[in-house]
């Protein structure tokens, strides 16, 4: 698989990548730089939004501007580089921060939360409605979707709109439940896919260790498409939950993959940067860059938040 050097401009931790089908853009944010990025591949124009709090994760709003989930809480901005408008507060303390989310194909926007000390599983995935006609004027719709997670990630949808998935990075977990999308029920909760843990002792470059799962995106053909974080590849394993493909990439902490491109068939790919050693760093100089490639199959395109 020949990969290649999307946006040479390196992010800390460059993470919720989304192609806008309307603007040939691509969208990211990096958490710690706070701030999001867009790139027009055509144009080559780069540009940078700088924000108050660091940025979990971004969707398109159907009616223009974006969807943005910030440490404290949901945000919506109706220009690039607008006036940020809140949606939501959650009081979930001073060592959580929103993390990895998406809108759902119904127009809800869901955003999982990140437990920063990593010893207790104190992360939380909601699902925020706006939609017109849908509760009281002008207050959105919150509700807990799951929870007992420490790193929320790898939340997508299946072809179909019936399964959700969900991943936990720090347990090696990637968990599905059946969706009523007009109802917004989770049930049937199940593994989707156990990952074994990281060795004891294991150090960067050691052998032995494939990674914990990330962040996600799904193909046309329900195969769920994961980020495995240290373990420098993304694999692609089937609506069962097998692995059936393995792309090793040139960075050790892939992100999120998305689908863009005109024909969806163009698979960028988000990466770290942030923390890794400079041994690491001087082997793999593209880490924290957006990576891309070719792939066979198109991913479904991107859900717009609705409000």
């Amino acid at each position: 698989m020949q990969w290649e050097l999307a946006v040479a401009e390196p992010d800390a931790l460059g993470e919720s990548p989304f192609w806008h089908p309307a603007e040939q853009r691509l969208y990211w944010v990096d958490i710690p730089g706070r701030r999001v990025r867009r790139w027009h591949p055509d144009s080559g124009r780069q540009d940078s939004w700088d924000l108050p709090q660091q940025p979990g994760c971004i969707a398109p709003a159907a009616s223009g501007g974006l969807v943005l989930a910030l440490r404290d809480g949901v945000y919506r901005a109706r220009d690039w580089g607008g006036a940020l408008e809140t949606i939501a507060l959650f009081g979930h303390g001073k060592h959580s921060r929103f993390n990895d989310g998406k809108a759902d194909p119904a127009g809800r926007f869901w955003a999982g939360t990140y437990y920063e000390p990593k010893d207790a599983r104190k992360a939380d995935l909601y699902s925020i409605d706006c939609r017109p006609g849908n509760g009281e004027a002008g207050k959105p719709i919150v509700q807990l979707k799951a929870h007992n997670a420490t790193s929320a990630n790898g939340l997508a949808w299946s072809p179909e709109q019936d399964t959700v998935y969900w991943s936990d990075t720090q347990s090696h977990a990637v968990s599905a439940w059946d969706w009523e999308p007009r109802a917004n029920v989770l049930r049937r909760h199940r593994v989707f896919h156990q990952f074994p843990p990281k060795p004891a002792g294991w150090t960067p470059g050691d052998a032995g260790y494939g990674g914990r799962p990330d962040g996600a995106a799904v193909d046309v053909e329900g195969h769920y498409w994961c980020a495995m974080y240290e373990g420098g590849r993304l694999l692609r394993l089937s609506p069962a939950g097998a692995v059936v493909a393995e792309l090793a990439l040139p960075a050790l902490c892939p992100t999120m993959p998305c689908f863009g491109g005109p024909d969806g068939r163009t698979l960028y790919v988000t990466t770290a940067r942030q923390g890794r050693s400079d041994d690491e760093l001087r082997t793999l100089p593209h880490s924290g860059c957006v990576l891309a490639t070719r792939v066979d199959v198109p991913g479904l395109p991107v859900n717009f938040f609705e409000d």
